[in-house]
């Protein structure tokens, strides 16, 4: 469990990048909903938390694929493939991410 910023220091409609290896983005939608999402686009090495958000969906800044923050699936070309994702929680105040295992490494 990685402990990334207090609640109110992440505005909602707002992201914010975790440097663990891979990258982690953990987005706020408008609606106070909660996600965390690994932060490179699979199509190209951009950084997803610098993309555009609307709703459960993150837009890449690089050639506009997005991916649904809820599945990691992405929505339409050019990505092909998921991107991972992280459950989520909030204690005493503290967004923290459960990093989910990764395919091929010990857990």
């Amino acid at each position: 469990m990685i402990a990334v910023c207090r609640l109110e220091d992440l505005p909602e409609g707002e992201s914010v990048r975790v440097d663990t290896s891979p990258p982690i983005a953990v987005f706020r939608t408008d609606a106070g909903d909660l996600y965390a999402i690994d932060d490179t686009c699979s199509h190209q090495d951009a950084s997803l938390s610098e993309g555009w958000l609307e709703g459960c969906l993150v837009e890449c800044p690089l050639h506009a694929a997005s991916f649904d923050l809820r599945t990691g699936m992405p929505t339409c070309l050019p990505a092909r493939r998921p991107v991972g994702t992280h459950r989520v929680s909030v204690e005493d105040g503290v967004v923290h991410v459960h990093v989910a295992a990764r395919e091929g490494s010990a857990a």
